[in-house]
């Protein structure tokens, strides 16, 4: 036991040096030669425990994050498979194979549409096509490739909200934090392409870029999201299935399906063996029960239906800054999923926008404010978010509603109506 700790501890200050020496600026190749001398028969599960360690002593997610390209480089295709009776990966509706299956799609995106439509607008192949393109053809075709690209958000998302909460209830918190920090810059790179090919079509743009920053960003945009297709498959996929149990991975499947989907059809139901019971009987649901409140009395269902009905989404954020409910309405504005139930309200945010939600709660329980609004424009949307502190009657503090709606029907509602619609 005492070795195995002074391993730990050992890797865990070869990951502060290694650290160090990239932000000194010590070439990369070096760098990944060391890590890869110390880590390459090291678990990613234990790797992952280091920089858990790291930032508990006060190293940042951001500077943690450097060290995800050394990862990249180093286990692509060699992280050493634990073998099971039978793969998750491999089974269709698992979200391990969905969320590879989505990346072999990803793959077949860049190589065979947005490289080769590059490589025409650059004027050094034919795009793919019969006859060669002229390079507004290619611009106009790498537009359209980068719109269908900028979607991997959905992706993201469903790894950040789904798959993030879980790793976090198991104890891996430090994997989920840096790998959102790398999601987010893609999404920044994707949409800059986006601009810079846009603006490059643009007859009226003034400041046209050249072809040769559009390659630039597009080269170093698409190199970034190759790396993240390892960085899933060969250091979070292993640590997951590790660790995620089957009800979980059946939460996961469940509430993919209101995150939606990535290149891909949606795939076919997946389903775990029935849990049992400690004498090995199949578990039975209980029926739900009447909860009598202070003006009457409600069944859990019809509290649920009521809530789910309401033309608002609800999220209710317990004294503990720990998220115990939503509502379930049928026009969601934000997504949400059971697997938050139960984490930490900031970590369900990316990390640009934590100390906005912490500065809410706290005005909240310090009793310096009872509410706080937020209007945006979110596609054809007009949204109202509306923070409230919820307390009890001696004026206790009991957590935070958010309460959201699209306004937009409600300002177009002009004159009077007073005769029920036909």
């Amino acid at each position: 036991m005492t070795q195995e700790i002074n391993n730990r501890e050992y890797r865990k200050n070869v990951l502060r040096e290694l650290l160090t020496d990239l932000h000194a600026g010590k070439p990369f190749e070096e760098v990944k030669a060391r890590f890869e001398q110390v880590f390459k028969n090291v678990s990613a599960t234990e790797i992952a425990e280091a920089e858990q360690a790291l930032i508990r002593e006060g190293i940042s997610v951001e500077e943690i994050t450097r060290l995800c390209d050394v990862h990249a480089a180093v286990f692509k295709g060699s992280v050493e498979e634990i073998h099971r009776p039978t793969k998750p990966q491999e089974t269709p509706g698992h979200p391990a194979h969905t969320l590879k299956q989505e990346n072999r799609a990803l793959e077949r995106l860049i190589d065979e549409r947005i490289r080769p439509h590059l490589t025409a607008f650059l004027g050094e192949g034919t795009g793919n096509h019969a006859r060669p393109m002229t390079e507004e053809e290619a611009a106009a075709a790498l537009a359209d490739d980068l719109t269908e690209l900028n979607n991997i958000n959905i992706h993201y998302s469903r790894k950040e909200h789904l798959f993030f909460p879980y790793m976090e209830q198991h104890g891996i918190t430090a994997p989920p934090k840096v790998m959102w920090a790398v999601d987010d810059e893609i999404r920044d790179m994707v949409k800059e392409a986006s601009r810079l090919v846009g603006a490059w079509l643009d007859p009226s743009e003034p400041n046209k870029p050249s072809k040769e920053a559009i390659k630039k960003h597009l080269d170093e945009t698409l190199t970034k999201i190759v790396d993240m297709i390892s960085k899933e498959e060969d250091i979070l996929l292993p640590m997951v299935l590790d660790v995620f149990t089957d009800e979980e991975w059946k939460v996961i499947a469940d509430e993919s399906k209101e995150i939606g989907y990535f290149l891909i059809s949606p795939p076919p139901e997946w389903k775990p063996a029935r849990p049992r019971t400690s004498d090995g009987q199949p578990e039975i649901s209980a029926q739900p029960g009447a909860i009598v409140l202070p003006t009457g009395s409600l069944h859990l269902n019809e509290l649920v239906a009521i809530l789910n009905t309401m033309p608002v989404d609800i999220t209710f954020v317990d004294k503990d800054n720990i998220v115990r409910y939503y509502s379930e309405g049928k026009e969601r504005v934000f997504a949400r999923t059971k697997a938050a139930i139960g984490r930490r309200v900031v970590d369900c945010h990316p990390p640009t926008s934590v100390h906005v939600v912490e500065g809410i709660i706290e005005s909240f329980r310090t009793g310096r404010k009872d509410h706080e609004d937020f209007w945006i424009k979110l596609g054809d949307k007009y949204v109202l978010i509306r923070y409230f502190a919820v307390r009890d009657t001696d004026g206790t503090f009991l957590g935070t509603l958010e309460v959201t709606q699209d306004i937009k029907p409600i300002q177009a509602i002009t004159g009077e109506k007073r005769l029920v619609s036909e």
